[in-house]
């Protein structure tokens, strides 16, 4: 540890950049994702991923490495983060950027981002989410990439 403990500062902000997004997906609010958090996500959206037990359980399996069946916070920000967890990619992350891209153009435009606040209990303005994809690099005609989206979620508003 530096005597000045800017490595703990640091660690603490990295840690915590990506809870906003952690929040979103543990639908019981338990502090940690499960199965059916999961299946709650995704029954939001048109994709059939919610009734699929083995995508879900894949999901969870790229994230879980102390094997209790459920996503800590640390797993997930772990995979994320690009920290381990699931070997690269984006893991879970990435299958959830997948999921809300309803129409699979590989980006989030104003209708996906819309629907996704929505579901999530969010109260967003359209401009509110225009603001966000312009926040995400993108803009309002194309939408933002995924990692438009990881930028999104890294914003601590606090």
């Amino acid at each position: 540890m530096c005597p000045t403990g800017s490595s703990l500062r640091q660690a603490t902000a990295v840690r915590s950049e990506f809870r906003p997004a952690f929040e979103v997906l543990d639908a019981d609010r338990d502090g940690k994702i499960s199965r059916e958090d999961l299946r709650s996500f995704c029954a939001g959206f048109p994709c059939g991923v919610a009734g699929d037990d083995e995508v879900i359980g894949t999901m969870i399996s790229v994230a879980d490495t102390n094997k209790d069946g459920f996503v800590e916070y640390d797993e997930f920000e772990r995979v994320l983060g690009g920290g381990g967890g699931g070997g690269g990619g984006g893991g879970v992350m990435e299958d959830v950027f997948k999921v809300m891209d309803r129409d699979g153009d590989g980006k989030l435009g104003l209708e996906d981002l819309k629907s996704c606040m929505s579901w999530a209990g969010f109260s967003a303005t359209e401009e509110d989410i225009k603001a966000m994809i312009r926040l995400g690099g993108g803009d309002e005609t194309r939408g933002v990439t995924y990692d438009g989206l990881l930028k999104i979620l890294a914003v601590d508003f606090d």
